[in-house]
């Protein structure tokens, strides 16, 4: 499973964490994905989109 954003690509990003004593040690940030029921052309597919796109009313949700 990827950890990507279907609709806008958002991705899970690395850096490093930096202490106070500028200690580097490396880390992830990962996207605030949602899995969303939506409805394309009469079939429901399930996405998977961060939760930027679902504010942003890209998909319309199925209920």
């Amino acid at each position: 499973m990827s950890r990507t954003c279907d609709l806008c690509g958002k991705h899970t990003m690395t850096g490093n964490k930096v202490s106070h004593a500028k200690n580097r040690t490396r880390r992830t940030w990962r996207p605030n994905l949602v899995k969303v029921k939506t409805e394309v052309e009469g079939t429901t597919f399930t996405v998977k989109m961060c939760a930027r796109c679902l504010k942003s009313d890209f998909v319309t949700k199925k209920v």
